[in-house]
Order: structure tokens, then C-alpha cells, then sequence
């Protein structure tokens, strides 16, 4: 098993998860996070923190697609190890469907 991030983190960016996970397998694109699927050890810990309610097992239904998304990503993408300040819209983009076509950006973030 392995926990990834889905389209709920799109436009928000919270990144209370990545000060908790002990590993440090998460990436930085510049509206979203992704969990390197093999460098996730499964602890869990991430999944309560985030705000968004954007982190979620593999083993929920449907969960194929962000697992590849989030392996693909995390490839491309800057380790992130630092909290640092959501997205300015990200209370008014919080729980919105269709974010993925609607905002998703493949450009990295900063990293850090």
C-alpha cells in the first residue's frame, strides 16, 4: 500500500503533511503535491494532516490513475521537506470538483 495525493490538493497546496512524513516523498509542482508511490513507507501519517482531506490509500477504489499521476509527478517534480503557506485561493478552492481540468498546472514548484 501507499498513500497518494489527489485532485482535492489542486489550487489549495497545503503542506502540513510533508513536516510529518519521515521519509520525505513528497513533490513540489506549483499548484499541487504528489507522493512518490516507492518512497512512501505507508505510515499514515500525512493522510490527517492535510486540510483538504487530499491524501488517501491506494486501496480506495479508483486509485490506478493518482497512483501513476503521482509517480509521474514525483519524477519531475522537487523534493519538498518545509511547510510553507497554502495558495491564495485555496479556502475558496477547498472541496471543488473538477479541478484537475479546471487549474491543474504540470510546472514544477520551488522546491525546498
Amino acid at each position: 500500500m501507499t498513500y497518494v495525493v489527489t485532485d482535492n490538493c489542486i489550487a489549495c497546496k497545503y503542506t502540513d503533511c510533508v513536516e510529518v512524513c519521515p521519509v520525505d516523498c513528497f513533490y513540489e509542482g506549483e499548484n499541487m503535491l504528489v507522493i512518490h508511490p516507492d518512497e512512501c513507507i505507508d505510515c499514515g501519517v500525512c493522510e490527517p494532516e492535510c486540510p483538504a482531506d487530499a491524501i488517501r490509500p491506494d486501496t480506495e477504489p479508483d486509485m490506478e490513475n493518482w497512483v501513476e499521476f503521482n509517480r509521474k509527478y514525483s519524477e519531475l517534480w522537487p523534493v519538498i521537506v518545509t511547510r510553507k503557506d497554502p495558495l491564495p485561493e485555496a479556502k475558496d478552492r477547498d472541496g471543488e470538483t473538477g479541478k484537475l481540468e479546471k487549474y491543474f498546472s504540470e510546472a514544477a514548484g520551488e522546491g525546498g
